[in-house]
């Protein structure tokens, strides 16, 4: 029986390569010379030091820019709240991996409501679907990616 993984996470090589190409940028821009502005990856998230708030807010979208090149959905990063100090300023960024359950219900509800002939079941962090025929599998795959879910999806260990 036909089936397929829908899970929600990121290349974290490639994300390596984004933050290594956004640092360089960030440090060889004018209105970052002489700050000690950088992008630092912190066990599940991102955390951008600079020496103003202007200056984070200038460093979002150098990194968004260098994600989209590189194929990364920017969805799963989530900002946090400025921190200032003295003359630093530093901002939490997060990376949302995996389908948490409210998530997993909502898609699980949405493929139910297709009216498709097709079962999804929640399997950890990922939605199992599982149908009869392989065109019903990819209709569910198209709703999915239109529907707005606020998080990127992949569709993975497809079996015929």
């Amino acid at each position: 029986m036909p089936s397929f993984d829908t899970v929600s996470e990121i290349n974290h090589h490639e994300l390596t390569n984004a933050l290594d190409q956004a640092n360089k940028e960030i440090g060889s821009r004018y209105d970052f010379k002489g700050s000690n502005a950088h992008i630092e990856q912190s066990g599940d998230g991102l955390i951008f030091y600079a020496e103003t708030k202007f200056q984070l807010q200038q460093m979002l979208p150098v990194l968004l820019q260098k994600m989209t090149r590189r194929g990364l959905d920017v969805n799963c990063l989530k900002t946090g709240d400025v921190i200032e100090a003295a003359k630093s300023a530093k901002q939490p960024v997060s990376i949302q991996e995996g389908i948490d359950k409210e998530m997993a219900k909502k898609i699980v509800k949405l493929i139910k409501d297709s009216k498709l002939k097709v079962q999804a079941s929640i399997q950890g962090e990922q939605v199992r679907v599982t149908g009869k025929k392989r065109d019903d599998l990819q209709q569910v795959m198209q709703m999915l990616k239109q529907a707005e879910l606020g998080i990127p999806l992949q569709f993975n260990n497809f079996r015929d």
